[in-house]
């Protein structure tokens, strides 16, 4: 019996086996969170935030620092409990509520003027700032700009027509002295459909080189088991920071 697919233009077939769009929208990702098809959600917090967070801190304490698509991650929390105030930004409120849920947090939850349609949910130290919108809304006329920046894969979930338009708007967050600290992965694209999409060392310097200065702190070989699953023989994550 023939059991393929037609896959109509503009759209693919997921890891999960359901068609999704080329071009994830907002509305893809918040199905994904609310289908719990979130493989990319780490439940540790990423030791190579823990080895490099110096690199963002560069001698200062207690620093405002922005997470991208920052989902329910454990990383969150770990900055906030050493001393830092937490600002993220997520499409998916569902996200949003499991981390304050899991992470045993109470929180006040309010509209956001500036946005139409979003909101934000703050711890009630108000240290931990979630805001439920599209990264493209979001602005430092908002919250402000930034000491530092963690984008944990965040610039590799980017639909590549959207890299140059996001990493001029994360400029846009830097305060001056800001720290962004950034990691990414290389591997080869034509072996799988995105996301992750692969975002090698040249890209890094064509979307970041011309204001800021570029420093690659590790790369290593990060294949595991889930990568080989995609198809993938090679797979290397990399550990920018950018000033």
């Amino acid at each position: 019996m023939n059991t393929q697919i037609d896959i109509p233009k503009g759209k693919k077939l997921n890891k999960y086996g359901e068609l999704e769009n080329l071009e994830l929208t907002a509305e893809d990702w918040i199905a994904r969170w609310e289908k719990k098809h979130i493989g990319f959600h780490k439940d540790e917090i990423h030791r190579l935030l823990q080895k490099y967070l110096p690199n963002i801190l560069n001698g200062r304490k207690q620093i405002n620092i922005f997470l991208p698509l920052c989902g329910k991650s454990l990383d969150i929390k770990w900055l906030h409990d050493q001393g830092h105030n937490v600002v993220g930004v997520e499409i998916s409120k569902t996200a949003i509520e499991e981390f304050f849920a899991e992470q045993n947090l109470s929180y006040t939850q309010e509209l956001v003027p500036e946005i139409p349609g979003a909101e934000v949910f703050k711890s009630s130290d108000h240290r931990i700032s979630l805001y439920n919108c599209n990264i493209f809304n979001f602005s430092s006329l908002i919250a402000g700009k930034f000491d530092g920046i963690w984008d944990c894969k965040s610039l590799v979930a980017i639909n590549p027509p959207d890299r140059q338009r996001y990493a001029k708007h994360m400029i846009t967050l830097m305060a001056e002295g800001c720290c962004y600290l950034l990691d990414s992965c290389t591997f080869n694209q034509d072996k799988i459909v995105g996301p992750p999409f692969s975002v090698p060392q040249h890209a890094i310097e064509d979307l970041f080189g011309q204001s800021c200065n570029i420093q690659l702190l590790e790369s290593l070989d990060a294949l595991t088991e889930q990568q080989i699953s995609w198809g993938l023989d090679s797979f290397i994550e990399e550990i920018y920071l950018i000033k």
